[in-house]
């Protein structure tokens, strides 16, 4: 789905005309609260019993004929950006069904619009592509968003990326979302050169004849057990005099039962999520693209279905990856990494400045961090500044460490190396990290290309209820990160590549 149509005014709320008109309500710091701003002042907030807490709503009828119902949207005790854009998608999600819905939040600078159009647009998705019932369609997504702010300037910029990012984020949703019996990784490829093209960047597609050409082992190996062959695609946003270029790697296995290594039927559903880093990436660059941002950004969609039959690949088996070097496969369910091998090496081939690469990598990643924050690793000055950009775009980073002893158990008696070490149970997500630093690729200096890898195992679904931006289900995760921080290479240019001591 697409975000609804966002507008910023400086007019007064009655003269607005929506539907329903949104108030905030902050706590007090010795009990109690107030709604901010000059509307809802006569509101008895104690006599309803709104305490403010972030996140707490409350509908009330309009209290006078110059404007209509109301919803308080509770804010807590501070307000920031990021308490900003939770309120507003909160505000948008709870009004599901409202077709025209006016923000009436504090809104003092343009960090601060932005943050409300931003959540306002995130609120507003839903899913209904598989529902036919009445109630779905009784709860349409809001369709207009006015935003009042007292000091417009900058806003129609601030629309225009509003609008871009929860459409990117949408993206991921979307094909997250879609059942994998009709997103085998043929679609998806085609999926991908559609949003492509509608974004004004390039595509390319290898066909499993075309990855067998160009030695493919990784992703070729993994999908080799379905009947439904794997795809690479190449998406790109190259303006002309960008001075600084960045590649993006997505995992995008369309199911993942585990192959022959089988996983426990429990443990299969969900899987479709396991194509979310190749839809991110996606979605980053047709964000790039739209943005006409001046930084050349190229993502690559490694794309397969895990199954098991008769031509799966078996554990002892040795694949060959793009450029040469060997993986010993001893667990056919660690295969993210094997198809992620493949699309490193290639991204590499175009020599790019910096490297970030997306996958729901590992279940250890979730044991480690939980199910908000993502798992970064790799160079330390380039996971700063991605941290950096999760702060400004508000989701949640936290930086891995990388110890070389890992490496050693991924030792081969007949390859360079495997994928997994059988019967190890300590620090998987850093062994897969360990794994995939291997095939990252050298400047002609001999050092690595700066590299980030982002497990978002955890990150990508929120199983439980909405909170703040984040509503059930897929959760789009990275895109705002990934934007933010492709924004800063634009107007800042490249990070340091040298790593922070001790975080390598």
């Amino acid at each position: 789905m697409t975000a609804p149509e966002l507008v910023v005014t400086s007019a007064p709320a009655a003269e607005v005309g929506a539907d329903v008109l949104v108030l905030a309500v902050r706590s007090g710091d010795h009990g109690g609260a107030a709604v901010l701003g000059d509307v809802g002042g006569g509101i008895d907030l104690e006599a309803i019993g709104f305490t403010g807490a972030a996140g707490d709503t409350a509908r009330l009828p309009a209290p006078d004929a110059t404007t209509g119902p109301l919803l308080l949207i509770g804010v807590g005790r501070s307000l920031d950006p990021d308490g900003l854009r939770a309120a507003a998608a909160t505000a948008v999600r709870r009004l599901a069904g409202v077709a025209h819905v006016a923000l009436a939040l504090p809104v003092e600078d343009g960090t601060a619009l932005a943050a409300v159009l931003e959540g306002a647009a995130l609120g507003a998705y839903a899913y209904t592509d598989y529902r036919v019932s009445t109630k779905a369609a009784q709860k349409a997504p809001v369709a207009r968003v006015t935003v009042i702010a007292p000091d417009p300037q900058g806003a129609d910029a601030a629309v225009r990326r509003a609008a871009v990012l929860a459409d990117a984020v949408a993206l991921v949703k979307d094909l997250v979302n879609a059942p994998p019996n009709d997103l085998p990784p043929a679609v998806l490829a085609d999926r991908a050169v559609e949003a492509a093209e509608a974004a004004g960047a390039t595509s390319r597609v290898w066909d499993e004849a075309a990855l067998a050409e160009g030695g493919f082992g990784g992703i070729l190996g993994v999908g080799a057990g379905s009947t439904r062959p794997p795809r690479l695609v190449r998406v790109g946003w190259e303006p002309e005099g960008a001075e600084a270029s960045v590649a993006l790697v997505g995992k995008g296995i369309t199911f993942d039962s585990g192959g022959l290594s089988l996983k426990p039927a429990a443990s299969m559903v969900g899987m479709k999520y396991d194509m979310t880093g190749a839809a991110t990436v996606l979605a980053a660059v047709a964000a790039a693209s739209r943005l006409a941002l001046p930084v050349r950004v190229v993502a690559w969609l490694c794309i397969a279905e895990n199954l098991p039959s008769g031509s799966a690949v078996r554990p002892n088996d040795v694949l060959r990856i793009r450029g040469g070097r060997t993986v010993e496969v001893l667990n056919t369910d660690a295969e993210g990494r094997l198809v992620m091998a493949d699309g490193l090496v290639v991204a590499g081939e175009e020599h790019p400045d910096l490297i970030l690469d997306v996958a729901t990598l590992t279940g250890a990643v979730i044991t480690a961090l939980g199910t908000r924050y993502t798992g970064a690793m790799g160079d330390g000055a380039l996971v700063a500044r991605t941290q950096a950009a999760a702060k400004r775009a508000g989701e949640l980073v936290w930086h891995l460490p990388l110890p070389e002893e890992l490496r050693t158990i991924l030792n081969s008696d007949v390859a360079d190396i495997a994928n997994v070490k059988i019967g190890n149970t300590a620090g998987g997500a850093l062994v897969a990290g360990q794994f995939l630093k291997e095939f990252v690729p050298e400047r002609e200096d001999g050092s690595p290309v700066p590299w980030v890898h982002l497990d978002i195992a955890g990150s990508s679904e929120n199983k439980g209820a909405a909170f703040g931006a984040t509503g059930s289900g897929p959760t789009g995760v990275m895109v705002r990160t990934l934007l933010a921080l492709l924004e800063d290479v634009a107007s800042t240019g490249l990070a340091p590549s040298r790593s922070a001591p001790g975080r390598e």
